[in-house]
């Protein structure tokens, strides 16, 4: 069985990033959300990707942002993957010029394989759980609205913690995981044990 990767998301700390790469994150996550309580300015997340050593890939996350509030972060941020959770189309994600991946708000209803042809130039597709507001809300989905065979590269997310990784990994079998509330001790302050036990638990269902 293939290596499921992890992304780590909504890190606020220098302290955060370390503990995340030291225990094997594959990605680090950074959102550029305002009304989100993750969120960090660019200069912050400047000295936050600085930290990152190679191989470990920086993502920003956007929300409906303005294509001049992308670039203003890309010209200071040197992000390598960038992250869209809202209404943007293929058009609006594919213009910044990075590899991008498309979040798409599971609930009954949500047919996924239309969704990921709205979005071909997407890296990847990432599932999350439809909540008011956009991420972070720490909910689980149906995992068995995802279709069987799903080909594209798929990111799963939404309530992820140590608690069920093992059997969302299990089950979905996606190309990454991504958590951000279920490694965290306060909204944005992530736990270093938490993270540890949650990346275990992600390696111990690849078997």
């Amino acid at each position: 069985m293939s290596r499921t990767r992890i992304k780590i998301c909504g890190l606020t700390r220098p302290q955060d990033v370390c503990a995340a790469v030291e225990h094997g994150a594959d990605a680090i996550g950074f959102v550029f959300y305002p009304h989100s309580p993750r969120a960090v300015g660019i200069e912050q997340a400047a000295e936050l990707v600085a930290l990152l050593p190679p191989f470990v890939t920086s993502v920003g996350l956007f929300v409906n942002a303005a294509e001049a509030e992308v670039n203003a972060v890309l010209q200071r941020v040197p992000l390598q993957l960038l992250q869209f959770h809202g209404d943007e189309t293929d058009a609006q994600c594919a213009r910044h010029g990075r590899p991008w991946i498309k979040a798409a708000r599971m609930r009954q209803g949500v047919d996924l394989v239309e969704f990921s042809s709205l979005h071909p130039r997407a890296s990847g597709i990432l599932v999350d759980a439809f909540v008011d507001g956009y991420g972070g809300g720490g909910k689980t989905f149906d995992w068995s609205l995802i279709p069987e065979g799903f080909e594209r590269p798929l990111v799963l997310s939404g309530g992820l913690d140590v608690d069920n990784v093992v059997e969302a990994v299990r089950r979905v079998r996606p190309w990454a995981v991504d958590v951000s509330s279920g490694v965290e001790s306060a909204k944005g302050i992530k736990d270093a044990v938490k993270i540890a036990a949650f990346i275990a638990g992600v390696r111990h269902a690849d078997g």
